[in-house]
């Protein structure tokens, strides 16, 4: 099982508390998590990424093991300790402001 920390926004939208966890089939990456989220919890299509690029949104960010993966390839492997489910998947809404 896969460990997902959604922002509260997200959360409230999908009327889930706290982590969800999600049974990924085949490769343990960014883009096949967020597909088992989105057939999981259909209300969050588009909201983290565009419907068409299926590009991260803006506003948010991907972290896994104290790493930043916002920018890493959506097919790119994640940590082990991801794909175990001994450590959660973060999608953490981006601060912004001045």
């Amino acid at each position: 099982m896969i460990r997902v920390v959604l922002p509260t926004h997200l959360r409230i939208h999908a009327k889930v508390n706290g982590e969800v966890t999600l049974t990924v089939h085949g490769a343990v990456t960014q883009r096949s998590v967020l597909n088992a989220l989105e057939q999981q919890y259909p209300v969050l299509r588009g909201t983290i990424r565009d419907h068409t690029t299926q590009k991260r949104r803006a506003f948010l960010r991907f972290f896994a093991c104290q790493q930043d993966l916002s920018h890493q390839s959506p097919d790119a492997p994640l940590p082990e300790p991801v794909a175990s489910g001994a450590q959660p998947f973060l999608i953490v809404g981006a601060i912004a402001g001045g």
